[in-house]
């Protein structure tokens, strides 16, 4: 029976590669991409992360060479992670003028003042204990304080000179904290990319190896989401966008898909999914051993996020893709 559909015979469309091409219904697109970047105190460093194949910590004149790639390639923009000499109980280096990210932004902007350059929110590369907030004698996160703390940093963020200010540490009301700090600064034109939806998730772990930022004690199952909800997403982003966020992001994303599609469908915001260093590690692994070929898992992997409804993608994988697009 015809529905009414042009019928396009799936056998030409095996047939021919420009035809699959035509018809092809989820395109990547390198300008739609993030570039996550760790970058850390020093001159002339380029560390290997070896969790993360591939991946480094860099001081800042290298990562003024790498970004080069970045903008070549005609990536969407980079997401800043700061991996700081000095720790301590209140995260201080976090909120300084001469913090590793203060002193990283100045630098990009004053030489690739169009790159797009958004930066990590939280506490946990920055904490002595590696929580993403303020404790108490207990060990457990002090919310409403840790709010003011996000807000300090967030505002000498983006006096630094960032695009977009991107909250991960998931405390209660934080995006309303921020926002209300950036309008008060005279910043309201700095957009908030909040992460809504963040799963507690063994998926981090080489990121952790990267930043540097495992917990000491305990784990942060009592401020990251539960991986078994979902309805769960849809509050914590319904709550984040009534508070002024501008983009909602799930993350992690490979395990993530249905999270990622129930959002785009709810809300109909732009919407981010992050790729997350586990995600990534594992493809590395299995091509590494022969277990799958890289180039067609990555492609697929992305186009997986993208097809769910992701607008932006946050990975690690970004150059590596965006040169396979070409």
């Amino acid at each position: 029976m015809n529905s009414g559909y042009p019928l396009i015979r799936p056998r030409r469309l095996r047939s021919s590669s420009k035809l699959l091409s035509l018809v092809r219904e989820t395109v990547l697109d390198p300008s739609k991409f993030i570039m996550p970047y760790f970058v850390t105190h020093g001159k002339s460093l380029r560390e290997p992360i070896e969790s993360m194949p591939g991946q480094f910590r860099y001081s800042i004149d290298e990562l003024l060479k790498e970004v080069k790639s970045v903008i070549s390639l005609n990536i969407g923009g980079i997401l800043l992670f700061g991996v700081p000499e000095h720790k301590d109980e209140s995260g201080s280096e976090s909120y300084s003028d001469n913090g590793i990210i203060q002193t990283t932004l100045k630098a990009l902007k004053e030489e690739y003042p169009d790159l797009l350059v958004i930066t990590d929110v939280c506490m946990c590369d920055y904490t002595s204990h590696g929580h993403c907030g303020i404790v108490d004698h207990n060990g457990r996160v002090k919310n409403d304080e840790t709010l003011e703390y996000l807000a300090k940093i967030s505002v000498s963020y983006a006096k630094a000179g960032s695009d977009i200010i991107a909250p991960s540490d998931m405390m209660d009301g934080r995006v309303k904290k921020i926002r209300e700090a950036l309008d008060d600064e005279g910043l309201a034109d700095i957009p908030i990319m909040s992460y809504s939806s963040k799963y507690a998730s063994a998926f981090y772990e080489p990121f952790r190896d990267a930043a540097d930022s495992s917990p000491k004690f305990g784990n942060r199952k009592s401020y990251q989401m539960d991986y078994s909800n979902s309805d769960e997403a849809i509050l914590e982003t319904a709550l984040d966008l009534d508070e002024g966020a501008d983009i909602i992001m799930v993350k992690p994303a490979l395990s993530y898909l249905d999270i990622i599609y129930r959002l785009k469908q709810t809300f109909k915001r732009p919407l981010a999914a992050y790729n997350v260093s586990g995600e990534y590690s594992m493809i590395k692994a299995a091509a590494k051993l022969g277990y799958l070929k890289e180039d067609a898992a990555v492609l697929e992997m992305l186009t997986s996020i993208k097809r769910a409804g992701a607008d932006i993608i946050i990975s690690y994988y970004s150059l590596y893709a965006a040169k396979l697009i070409g």
